[in-house]
C-alpha cells in the first residue's frame, strides 16, 4: 500500500513539473526574480515575475532592477519577452510607479528590443526597438491601474508581431535619489490564453511641431485626422503634457457634429480615464485633438522635445474593435485643417480646475495660482479676424526695374547688409539635357567660363545696377548668399565647387571647396553642390550638396569640415532621404537651417549647431515640388517659398507661399500679374517686406510688394514727384461715410501681417487710357455713387473738386483732338491695372486705372516717360533715355544670347 501512495505522489509531481514547464519557461526570467512587489522604491521584497493562477490565465512582473538614474531626463528602458510562444492577451495591467521618483511609464511591443539583458539607456540613439515599437500601455502621475472592458484584450504573442514587451520609464529630476534608494518602478501584466472576441488598441494623436511663444497666454496645438479603418470603440483616454498644458481634449468630428471622447486636465494624473461618451468611430469620421499651452513665465520659445524644459502634447484614445478586422495600433500627427477647429466646442478652451490637494510637486508639475479664472481661456485672433489688423497681400510690383537688365538664367538671388540685392545668373550658358553625363561630369567645358558678369548688386528699388563682378570664372552657377561682411558664396554645379569671393570684386577668391570638374561624396568633394546658407554669429558654413548627394555638410569659416547630415523625420524608421536639397535659409533668431528639399517637396528645419532635427513643412498646395526657401524674423517667423512642376504629374499653381513658422498655416500665395512663373528658381525678401523671385526659365526676377504700396505709390516724373492714386479710390473714399466699427471679415481671408512698410518706393505710371474710356467709367461710377446717396459734407467737396475736374476734362478734350490730328497711326497701350488687395481693392472691383494724373501729365512737352518694362532679355518695345543707362565703375555686362534649352 506505501509503495502505491508513493508512485502516486511521484506521478503527480512529474505531471506538475511537465505542466509548468508548458505553461511557465521561468528560466527566461532569472535575472528578474529579485523584483519588488509593490513600493516602487522598496526593493527589498521578492517575488516571482510569472505566476500561474490557472491553466489560462497568469500575470507577468516587468520591473526596473534596482535602478539609480545618474542625471535629470534618465530614460531607462527594460525588455521582457513574452511568456508564450502562442497567441496571449493582456487583459489588464497594474503599475508599480510613482511620482516622487518616475515622471511617466510607457509600455512597447515589439519583436527585436535593443537589449534583451538587463536594462539600458534608451534615451540616446539606441530607443527602445531596433524594429516599430507598438504603444500599448502609459502612465504617469499616481495613475489608478485602468480596466479593460470585458471580453476585450491586447493581442501579443504567436504572429502578432509583439515578443517583447520593453518598459519605459522617463526619471525626471534625480534630486528624489539624493538618499541613495533603488527603483524598482515598473508594471504588472494580466494575461490570458484564451481568444477574447474584442481586440484592444491604441491611437495615439501627437503634435510634433508645436512652438510655445514666452509670455503668450494661449498658444494651441491642433491635430486631426480622417479614420479610414474598420470601426473602432474609444473606451479610455489620456492626456500628457508637462507643465504649461492647460487642457487636453479629443473629440469624434462627423458630419459638422463635435462629439467629446475626452477633456482633463493634464495636470492631474495622467492616467488613461473612461472616455466621456459611448462613441462609434466610422469610415472617414474626422478624430480632432486640441492641446492649450500658456508661455507666461517663460522666457524662451517652448517646443516639443523629450525633456523636462521642453513639452509634449498627446491625447492617447484606447479602443477595442472587432477580432476579425483588428488594427491594434494607429496614430495621427497632422495638425489638420485650420477651418476646422473654428467650430471647435468652446469646452476645449475651458481648463479643468485643480484643487491644490490634486496638484504634483515633481518638476514637471504646474503650480495653481491663487485666483486662477478658470472661465474660457482668452483665445488668439482667428485668421478671418487678422485681416486687417495683420497686412497685406503680396502683389507683383508691374514696371519694376526701372532699367532694363540683361540675364541669363537667373539661378540664385541674395541680399547684402544694405538690402540691395544679388543676383546670380548663367549668361549665355544654359543648363540642359546634355550638360552631363551620367556620371555628373560637365560636357561643356570646351565653351570656356562665362564671359559676363554674372554677380550683378542691384538698387532694389529703382532696379538700377550697382556693381557687377564674375566675370571669366563660372560654368554653371546656381546658389548664392552673403556673410555678415558682404562677402559673397557661391556654388558652381558644373565645377563642383563652393566658392567665397570678396566684396571688392577681386578676381582670385578667398576660399574655394571642392576640385573643379570633379564629383565626390567624401568630406573634399561635392556633386553638384545647390546653394549655401552663412551663420552671422559663428561663421559656420553650410552647403547643401546636391543634385548627386543628399547632404547637408557644416565648415567652419576657414573651410575646415566639421559635420553633415542627411534627412530628418520623427520617425526614424520612415526616415525620407533627400531627393535635391536644393535651397538653404539660415534662422538667426532661432539658430535654424531650413532646407528646401526640391524633390519631395518638403522644407525641413535643423538645428544650425548639431544638425538635430525640428520639424517638417509640407503642404499639398506645394504640389510636389519646393524650389527654394528664404526667412523673415517677423510675426514669430514668416517662412516664404516657391514650388515647381513635378515631373510626376502632381504639380500645382506655380506660386509664392507665405508660411507661418510656429504652425505651418499658409498666409498668403502670390504670383505674378502680368505673366505666369515658369520655373521659379529662387526667392528672397528684404526687411521692409518686398519679395524677389529670380525665373530661370523666363530669365528675369521679379518684384513683390505687400498691397497697401501697390495701392498708393510715389512717381517721379521728370523730377517732379507726382502721388499717383487711382481715381476710383478717390472717389469710394468721397462717397462713403466714415465707418467707426469693425469691418466685416470674410471666413475664407487667411492673410496675416506681413513686414512693416518703411517708405513707398517709386514705382512706374500706368498707360494711359483713351478718353473714351475715361468718360465711360466716369459715368459708371457717377451712377454708384448716386445709387448710394449723397451726404452734404459729401457734395461740398465734389463742389469744390468741380473746377478741377473742369480743368482735366479741357486738357483731356485738348489731348484727344491732337490724337485726331495725328491720325490712326498714333497707338496708345492699354494695360489691365494690377489686382489690388485689401478693402480698396475689393472696392473699386474693374474700375481699377479710371484716372492717372502721372501718366496724364507725362505725355505733354517737358516730361519723360522713363521706361519700366519687365526685366527680361527679350527686349522692350519702349525706346529708353539716356539718363536712364547705368554707368557703372566696375565690370560691363552684356545681353546672352536668347535661350536655346530647358534650366534646372
Amino acid at each position: 500500500m506505501g509503495v502505491l501512495v508513493c508512485s502516486v505522489l511521484v506521478l503527480a509531481l512529474v505531471g506538475q513539473s511537465h505542466s509548468y514547464s508548458v505553461r511557465n519557461p521561468l528560466d527566461r526570467f532569472k535575472r528578474f526574480e529579485e523584483a519588488a512587489w509593490s513600493d516602487p522604491n522598496d526593493c527589498s521584497q521578492t517575488r516571482q515575475p510569472f505566476v500561474l493562477s490557472n491553466p489560462y490565465n497568469f500575470s507577468l512582473d516587468l520591473r526596473m532592477p534596482r535602478v539609480v538614474p545618474r542625471e535629470s531626463d534618465s530614460y531607462y528602458c527594460l525588455a521582457v519577452p513574452v511568456p508564450t510562444s502562442w497567441e496571449a492577451y493582456v487583459v489588464d495591467f497594474v503599475p508599480h510607479a510613482s511620482m516622487d521618483t518616475a515622471h511617466h511609464m510607457l509600455l512597447y511591443g515589439c519583436r527585436t528590443p535593443y537589449s534583451t539583458k538587463g536594462y539600458w539607456d534608451c534615451g540616446t540613439e539606441q530607443g527602445t526597438c531596433e524594429d516599430e515599437a507598438k504603444i500599448m500601455y502609459a502612465w504617469a502621475r499616481n495613475a489608478p491601474p485602468t480596466k479593460l472592458p470585458k471580453d476585450v484584450g491586447f493581442k501579443v504573442g504567436g504572429d502578432t508581431r509583439i515578443t517583447y514587451f520593453v518598459l519605459q520609464i522617463h526619471y525626471g529630476d534625480v534630486k528624489n535619489f539624493r538618499d541613495h534608494h533603488r527603483d524598482c518602478s515598473g508594471l504588472t501584466l494580466r494575461m490570458t490564453s484564451k481568444p477574447q472576441p474584442y481586440i484592444a488598441g491604441m491611437y495615439l494623436m501627437m503634435s510634433v511641431d508645436t512652438v510655445i511663444p514666452p509670455g503668450n497666454a494661449v498658444t494651441n496645438a491642433d491635430i486631426a485626422c480622417t479614420y479610414q479603418s474598420y470601426p473602432i470603440h474609444p473606451f479610455a483616454f489620456r492626456t500628457h503634457t508637462h507643465r504649461l498644458g492647460k487642457v487636453v481634449s479629443g473629440y469624434r468630428v462627423r458630419n459638422g457634429q463635435w462629439t467629446l471622447i475626452g477633456r482633463q486636465s493634464p495636470q492631474l494624473p495622467q492616467a488613461f480615464y473612461p472616455a466621456s461618451n459611448d462613441v462609434e468611430v466610422k469610415y472617414g469620421d474626422i478624430l480632432a485633438a486640441r492641446c492649450v499651452f500658456t508661455g507666461e513665465g517663460r522666457t524662451t520659445k517652448t517646443r516639443i522635445g523629450g525633456t523636462s524644459s521642453d513639452e509634449m502634447c498627446n491625447f492617447y484614445i484606447m479602443y477595442y474593435m472587432d477580432n476579425k478586422h483588428s488594427v491594434p495600433y494607429m496614430d495621427c500627427m497632422d495638425h489638420g485643417n485650420s477651418n476646422l477647429f473654428r467650430n471647435i466646442p468652446n469646452e476645449a478652451n475651458i481648463p479643468i480646475p485643480v484643487s491644490p490637494d490634486h496638484k504634483m510637486s515633481m518638476m514637471h508639475g504646474s503650480a495653481h495660482k491663487d485666483g486662477e479664472d478658470d472661465s474660457v481661456l482668452q483665445q488668439p485672433k482667428r485668421e478671418e479676424e487678422e485681416v486687417l489688423d495683420q497686412g497685406a497681400h503680396l502683389e507683383e510690383l508691374d514696371g519694376w526695374p526701372e532699367v532694363e537688365l540683361q540675364l541669363g538664367q537667373v539661378s540664385g538671388l541674395a541680399l547684402d547688409s544694405d538690402d540691395n540685392l544679388v543676383i546670380f545668373h548663367r549668361g549665355d550658358h544654359r543648363w540642359g539635357v546634355n550638360s552631363f553625363d551620367n556620371s555628373a561630369i560637365y560636357q561643356q567645358k570646351s565653351l570656356g567660363p562665362i564671359q559676363q558678369s554674372t554677380i550683378l548688386v542691384v538698387d532694389p528699388v529703382k532696379g538700377n545696377v550697382l556693381k557687377a563682378s564674375g566675370r571669366n570664372m563660372f560654368y554653371l552657377p546656381h546658389g548664392i548668399t552673403t556673410d555678415k561682411d558682404n562677402n559673397y558664396w557661391v556654388t558652381d554645379v558644373a565645377l563642383h565647387q563652393v566658392f567665397k569671393l570678396s566684396k571688392d570684386e577681386k578676381e582670385k577668391p578667398l576660399l574655394v571647396l571642392g576640385e573643379a570638374f570633379k564629383p565626390g561624396n567624401d568630406r573634399s568633394h561635392f556633386c553638384q553642390p545647390t546653394d549655401v546658407a552663412v551663420d552671422p554669429e559663428t561663421g559656420n558654413v553650410f552647403v547643401s550638396d546636391g543634385y548627386c548627394n543628399s547632404r547637408i555638410l557644416k565648415f567652419s569659416p576657414e573651410g575646415r569640415y566639421l559635420s553633415d547630415w542627411g534627412a530628418g523625420s520623427v520617425d526614424r524608421r520612415r526616415r525620407v532621404p533627400f531627393q535635391i536639397p536644393h535651397s538653404l535659409a539660415f534662422l538667426p533668431d532661432k539658430r535654424e537651417l531650413l532646407v528646401a528639399d526640391r524633390e519631395n517637396g518638403r522644407v525641413q528645419c535643423f538645428m544650425a549647431d548639431t544638425g538635430e532635427f525640428v520639424k517638417e513643412i509640407k503642404r499639398d498646395e506645394f504640389g510636389g515640388e519646393v524650389f527654394a526657401v528664404s526667412y523673415a524674423p517677423v510675426h514669430g517667423g514668416l517662412v516664404y517659398v516657391v514650388n515647381g512642376e513635378s515631373p510626376y504629374g502632381h504639380s500645382a499653381p506655380l506660386q509664392g507661399f507665405v508660411l507661418n513658422y510656429s504652425t505651418n498655416e499658409i498666409l498668403d500665395t502670390f504670383a505674378p500679374d502680368t505673366q505666369k512663373f515658369k520655373m521659379p528658381h529662387d526667392i528672397v525678401v528684404t526687411k521692409d517686406g518686398s519679395v524677389f523671385v529670380g525665373d530661370a526659365a523666363a530669365d528675369s526676377v521679379i518684384k513683390f510688394v505687400p498691397s497697401e504700396r501697390a495701392e498708393h505709390r510715389s512717381v517721379k516724373k521728370g523730377g517732379i514727384e507726382v502721388q499717383e492714386i487711382e481715381e476710383t479710390e478717390t472717389f469710394v473714399q468721397a462717397n462713403l461715410k466714415p465707418i467707426h466699427k469693425p469691418l466685416e471679415q470674410s471666413p475664407k481671408a487667411t492673410v496675416q501681417k506681413l513686414p512693416e512698410v518703411q517708405e513707398k518706393k517709386p514705382v512706374p505710371a500706368q498707360q494711359e487710357k483713351t478718353p473714351e474710356e475715361k468718360e465711360k467709367e466716369k459715368g459708371k461710377i457717377a451712377n454708384k455713387a448716386s445709387a448710394q446717396g449723397l451726404s452734404p459734407g459729401v457734395i461740398t467737396t465734389l463742389l469744390l473738386l468741380l473746377p478741377l475736374v473742369l480743368v482735366i476734362a479741357i486738357g483731356v478734350f485738348i489731348r484727344w483732338k491732337k490724337s485726331r490730328m495725328y491720325g490712326d497711326g498714333h497707338e496708345v497701350k492699354l494695360e489691365p491695372s494690377g489686382s489690388s488687395g485689401g478693402l480698396l481693392g475689393k472696392l473699386r472691383g474693374k474700375a481699377a486705372g479710371t484716372l492717372n494724373l502721372g501718366n496724364f501729365f507725362a505725355t505733354h512737352k517737358g516730361y519723360t516717360r522713363q521706361g519700366f518694362d519687365r526685366l527680361s532679355t527679350e527686349g522692350s518695345d519702349l525706346e529708353k533715355d539716356d539718363e536712364d543707362a547705368t554707368d557703372s565703375e566696375n565690370e560691363e555686362y552684356s545681353a546672352p544670347p536668347p535661350p536655346v534649352s530647358a534650366s534646372r
